[in-house]
Order: C-alpha cells, then structure tokens, then sequence
C-alpha cells in the first residue's frame, strides 16, 4: 500500500513556470489599440484566457482585461468571438 502511494508521488512531474510576456519584454505594452497582441488573449469563443493558463502576472492580466473590455466596447474586438456569415 505504502509503496504504491510512493511511486505515484515520484510519477509527478511538474512544468515550468510561465514567464509573464510583458515582464520578460519590456518594449511590449498593454494597449487597446493594438488588437494583434490581444487576440492572443482571447479564445476563439471570445472568452478572455486566465492568468494561470497564460501566465501573465496578476497586474499585467488586469491590464490586458480592461484593454480587451475596452477595445470591445469601441468594436475593435467582437463580444462573441468569430461570426460567420
């Protein structure tokens, strides 16, 4: 018993932390205006991607929240992802 729960411990493994794309890169901003690097943010559904899958920090993930909810309101970026005619 005691051996079986040690070999699933030692099966475990564990990835590497993402680094955060703005924090790495400096030159980069969070801006409404620029709609290609926020697609990356966005499933094509059109639901925002969570930090913990991006892993963009916490205050950076704010930023790209409030870019996205921006450039949706002024129709940069659809609410419903991809609409086919």
């Amino acid at each position: 018993m005691q051996q079986q729960q040690q070999q699933q411990r030692k099966k475990q493994t564990f990835s590497r932390r993402k680094a955060c794309r703005f924090c790495s890169d400096k030159s980069q901003s969070v801006d409404y205006k620029e709609i290609k690097t926020l697609r990356h943010f966005v499933t094509d559904q059109g639901k925002i991607i969570p930090r913990r899958i991006f892993g963009t920090c916490a205050k950076h993930q704010r930023q790209v929240t409030d870019a996205i909810k921006k450039a949706r309101q002024i129709a940069l970026l659809p609410y419903a992802g991809h609409l086919n005619f």
